[in-house]
């Protein structure tokens, strides 16, 4: 009789439980042909000093592979949610990145997002690892969605210029998540606004760089970047209304310090993204400024290391056509590293990039589809971007050119 009554007890408690929450299993599954060319040029001609130097032409790197995440990015993930009565709701999100050509990562980590939230008619409050405010401009107003060889470089460059200066070791092949706050920051705590003001939305993101402080401070270990690396700051508001959507974002990343040096250096960046949907075409832009800069205790005498600007542009169009859609963009980068005039040395040009990428997606359906892209970056004065796949050869003779890619898919969503 006791066994019956706690087995009805646990069926009533359930039932209850099932009423009040709910917990979705959901992923995407996407494959891809893929090829990659680097090409690098010797750039140097005879001279005084060498008047009979043979130009050695070009030399090139290049990959075919089965790849993933080539249109959507490959995930598992689990969320739910619970009603809590009064308008409040529990909620939590646990996704993983995996690699399905090969199957070497699966639910290992939950490094796309793993976090906690508590929602109300005052907004939502998250904490864990998730997107930071300034990686959404990039992301949302770029046909490719940041994804595959149609990546903007806007996001391709960003992502490197943020690399904390001691990251963690590679965890390969799992997802290392602890080198850059630059597209996902851990140990954040984030507020998003309430979906019901009209049109404008927001969010502010605090993430923690978790080091240990000492007191006195000369009690503080001799190892770089022990003291502050790893603490993000951020915001993200926007509006958005029928076919307008426009956002403003600003983060500061601190990617490294050095207590005794008396030295903390920050990526800060600010970005402005917008779309407009006319119905036959959507026409979608973005523009960045991100700057590297070193802040310094007590002033060198002979000043400190000039600040390294990047900036950026994105133009993008998608035109829908029958249950496909054509996809294409323009984006523009160039390095400053405000090197100071040095009198009768001839000036150095400062690195720079541009990338076109054309696309078409068909839909087989609601959740099946088959994608084709194709990219192409032309580098300049020294830079090295690529479309992914193999690293330019780059040295004294040679010089990165041209990088070149194709994606040829399918992406199944569940």
């Amino acid at each position: 009789m006791k066994k019956s009554l706690v087995a009805l007890a646990a069926l009533a408690v359930a039932g209850v439980a099932s009423a009040q929450s709910s917990v979705t299993l959901f992923g995407v599954v996407d494959a891809s042909i893929s090829g990659y060319s680097s090409t690098s040029r010797d750039l140097n001609g005879a001279t005084l000093l060498n008047p009979f130097y043979l130009n050695q032409g070009s030399v090139k790197t290049s990959r075919r592979e089965l790849a993933n995440s080539g249109y959507n990015s490959s995930r598992i993930g689990f969320r739910g949610t619970e009603d809590l009565g009064g308008g409040l709701a529990a909620s939590f999100w646990l996704e993983a990145p995996i690699s399905n050509d090969d199957g070497q990562q699966g639910i290992a980590t939950f490094a796309r997002r793993s976090t906690v939230s508590l929602s109300g008619g005052f907004g939502e409050v998250r904490l864990g690892r998730d997107y930071t405010p300034t990686f959404w401009n990039d992301t949302v107003f770029d046909p490719f969605g940041t994804n595959g060889v149609g990546t903007n470089l806007i996001s391709t460059a960003n992502t490197a210029f943020g690399n904390f200066l001691t990251p963690a070791a590679s965890t390969a092949p799992f997802t290392n998540v602890a080198n850059s706050n630059y597209v996902r920051s851990s140990n954040s705590i984030g507020y998003f606004l309430p979906p019901n003001l009209g049109g404008f939305y927001g969010q502010l993101q605090y993430a923690f760089s978790e080091k240990t402080k000492y007191d006195p401070g000369t009690a503080t270990p001799n190892v770089a970047n022990n003291s502050r690396a790893g603490r993000y700051i951020g915001g993200r508001f926007g509006y958005a209304n029928g076919p307008l959507d426009v956002a403003v974002a600003y983060g500061s990343s601190t990617i490294g310090d050095q207590f005794y040096v008396g030295t903390t250096t920050k990526v800060n960046t600010l970005n402005l993204g917008a779309s407009y949907d006319f119905g036959p075409v959507k026409l979608f832009g973005e523009v960045s400024r991100a700057k590297n800069k070193m802040d310094f205790e007590v002033e060198p005498f002979a000043g400190g290391r000039p600040d390294v600007d990047l900036t950026g542009y994105l133009l993008g169009v998608t035109v829908p056509v029958g249950a496909g859609l054509i996809r294409a963009s323009y984006s523009r980068v160039k390095t400053d590293f405000n090197a100071p005039e040095v009198l009768f040395a001839p000036s150095v040009a400062d690195p720079k990039a541009s990338k076109l990428a054309l696309g078409y997606v068909h839909n087989l359906s609601k959740r099946t589809a088959l994608y084709a892209t194709i990219a192409r970056v032309s580098n300049k004065n020294g830079a090295a971007y690529t479309v992914g796949g193999p690293a330019f050869i780059s040295n004294s003779v040679f010089t990165p050119k041209n990088s070149t890619g194709y994606d040829f898919g399918i992406r199944h969503a569940f």
